[in-house]
């Protein structure tokens, strides 16, 4: 491991809680900065991470840790030693450089927004919080997460984190919002592990005007099944269940460094290699475009499958799916009209389901679109039900291939396009699971139209 060199910018001291002890500039202000005190928990993430790590394995590690203070983005190098002393331990920081940039206009921003509509879509727990981080409401639909809306109802004005557990952390809750945002937890009676997202109301301070709180789960939940089912599907439901997450995790970190070389936020690089990271991130989010589709397949063809139906706004989950693939549209010079934002389109539907059918429809028309085109959605709905159709500027598709792009593994007569032939499959089946149907009218040359309807009322 390569030493901090004798020119130290600052030092700093934790204690065997990971508390910041001491600091000096600008170490310190940083702190402050991130929401945190001195002493007081580590605010700023990527350090926090850095000294739990090198305290758990009693290491010397050092690394670049980037920050952002609220005006700029600050990238530093810093070396963090484990020691222990008669009457004390924790771990020494040095650091060596420090470096100051203006935020990159629009990009952060963009990002953050996609992860936060993405994790939006993924909780299995929503709750609104006041300022403080009291609940105001909480919203699930998850069977092992019953039990916790019950002690909430049964105790109201109460913060959040006092029906929670979240270990490892010994301080006074609730702590400042960014030490919280991102953190795991533990809930009483569900056997999963839980991921928090605090997603800050009100400007220009971030939650003055309260919080929204999500908790995303690390796995699907899944009954136990009767233990009486033949031999093979027990194996194909513990491949489910088991190989999805392993695999998951280490694809994702594949990605995130891979996007770290490619945007050069590690260090110069020549363009070549920049080149060969964007293949192997895009290769890896290839990969977790199979996992999902594997995983949806298995729950979609499992006896008693159904939906959890809802009264939703078409024009909502238009918006959130067409954000989510913003970046992607935009690299291509495709744009994408939506529906006006003060619409409103009533349906009834899973929202989850529903943002699933209307991204794999939407980012279709992305991949088959040339450069420079328009995609749109358009919404309408009658008595009985609503539509959404989603019309594309591609290459069409013939009658033959119509009926057959709606069967396991059918690529549009494609390859190489990085599908897996799974994703029309699966939403054509949500949307007859949600009462509803998912069609395709097409002529060559002229583009295709995929129209998903759903139900109005739920009697229908």
């Amino acid at each position: 491991m390569s030493r901090v060199s004798d020119s130290i910018l600052a030092k700093a001291r934790t204690d065997a809680d990971d508390r910041l002890v001491e600091a000096d500039e600008p170490l310190a202000r940083l702190q402050r900065a991130c929401g945190g005190e001195l002493p007081g928990a580590i605010a700023i993430h990527e350090l926090r991470q850095l000294v739990r790590k090198a305290r758990s394995m009693d290491l010397r590690l050092a690394r670049t840790i980037r920050a952002f203070d609220g005006n700029d983005r600050i990238t530093a190098w810093v070396e963090v030693v484990p020691y222990e002393g008669k009457n004390e331990r924790g771990c020494s920081i040095s650091v060596a450089t420090w470096q100051v940039s203006a935020p990159v206009s629009g990009t952060e921003d963009d990002a953050a927004a996609r992860r936060d509509a993405i994790d939006n879509a993924l909780a299995e727990l929503h709750a609104r919080l006041d300022p403080q981080q009291r609940i105001l409401t909480v919203d699930t639909e998850a069977e092992d997460l019953q039990s916790l809306v019950r002690r909430i109802e049964a105790d109201p004005g109460k913060a959040w984190t006092d029906f929670v557990s979240i270990p490892g952390n010994l301080h006074a809750q609730p702590l400042h919002w960014r030490l919280l945002d991102q953190a795991r937890c533990e809930v009483e009676g569900s056997p999963r592990q839980w991921t928090v997202r605090l997603i800050p109301i009100g400007e220009p301070v971030p939650g003055s005007e309260g919080f929204e709180l999500y908790l995303v789960a690390n796995r699907a939940w899944a009954k136990r099944g009767d233990r009486r089912r033949s031999q093979n599907q027990e194996v194909q439901a513990r491949l489910g269940r088991d190989l999805s997450p392993v695999l998951r995790q280490p694809i994702s970190r594949i990605i995130a460094n891979a996007e770290t070389i490619r945007t050069k936020l590690a260090g110069p690089l020549a363009d070549e290699y920049s080149d060969y990271a964007a293949d192997i991130a895009a290769a890896g989010q290839h990969l977790l475009s199979l996992i999902d589709d594997l995983a949806d397949l298995e729950v979609i063809e499992a006896e008693g499958f159904s939906t959890a139906p809802d009264r939703i706004d078409l024009v909502d989950v238009v918006r959130q799916a067409a954000g989510i693939l913003g970046v992607t549209a935009q690299e291509k010079g495709i744009t994408i009209e939506m529906p006006d934002r003060d619409k409103r389109c009533p349906a009834v539907g899973e929202f989850r389901r529903v943002l699933q059918v209307l991204l794999n429809l939407i980012g279709n028309a992305i991949r088959y679109s040339p450069q420079g085109s328009q995609i749109r959605v358009e919404l309408a709905r009658n008595g009985k039900v609503a539509g959404a159709r989603v019309i594309d500027q591609g290459p069409g598709i013939d009658k033959a291939q119509q009926a057959a792009i709606f069967e396991k593994f059918e690529r549009l007569g494609r390859s190489g396009d990085g599908g897996s032939g799974l994703g029309l499959y699966i939403s054509r089946r949500l949307a007859r699971a949600m009462g509803g149907d998912l069609k395709v009218k097409s002529e060559p040359g002229e583009g295709a139209t995929f129209t998903l309807t759903l139900p109005v009322n739920s009697e229908t």
